[in-house]
């Protein structure tokens, strides 16, 4: 039987954070670590909410700081299911700051995760199709099996020092 085909809008999630002094480093802009951290969460609640059932992260890819985030913004981050395959699901991310006083927003961070449904064995399942909703999303769905490719490779070539 078929899964059901699952809009975008579904996964869409949303999270806003207060950027306070212990989320910085002596720069006065917000660690790299607490943002991925940040990443991982959002996007773990965006695949759930596409799958409905529990996920794991299988990787997190294109990590692309663009500009710091600094002590007194907001950071916030939208994070949907761009495309999947039989398991995984890729979870885009975009990290906007905001100066809560004049109101500035620029994107500041954009990321690409992998998740798998696991039943409640930790066995990967199936996960039902996305269908993309407007042409942004269009443009991340078409462009997903040149990333998922990519993914593959990295992981064929991967280096360890304990092999």
């Amino acid at each position: 039987m078929e899964a059901e085909v699952r809009p975008v809008s579904r996964s869409r999630s949303i999270m806003t954070e207060l950027v306070f002094p212990t989320d910085t480093n002596h720069h006065g802009t917000m660690f790299g670590g607490t943002l991925m951290k940040y990443i991982d969460k959002i996007s773990a609640i965006s695949a759930m909410r596409h799958c409905s059932k529990s996920v794991v992260t299988a990787s997190t890819d294109s990590l692309d700081f663009l500009t710091p985030i600094r002590m007194g913004e907001a950071v916030e981050l939208e994070a949907f299911v761009a495309s999947t395959h039989r398991t995984s699901m890729e979870v885009y991310v975009v990290v906007r700051a905001e100066n809560l006083f004049t109101g500035e927003r620029r994107v500041t961070c954009t990321a690409f995760s992998t998740f798998v449904a696991v039943d409640e064995n930790g066995k990967p399942i199936t996960v039902p199709p996305v269908l993309p909703e407007n042409a942004a999303e269009r443009k991340l769905y078409d462009s997903a099996p040149e990333r998922y490719e990519a993914r593959k490779k990295r992981r064929a070539e991967r280096y360890s020092s304990t092999d």
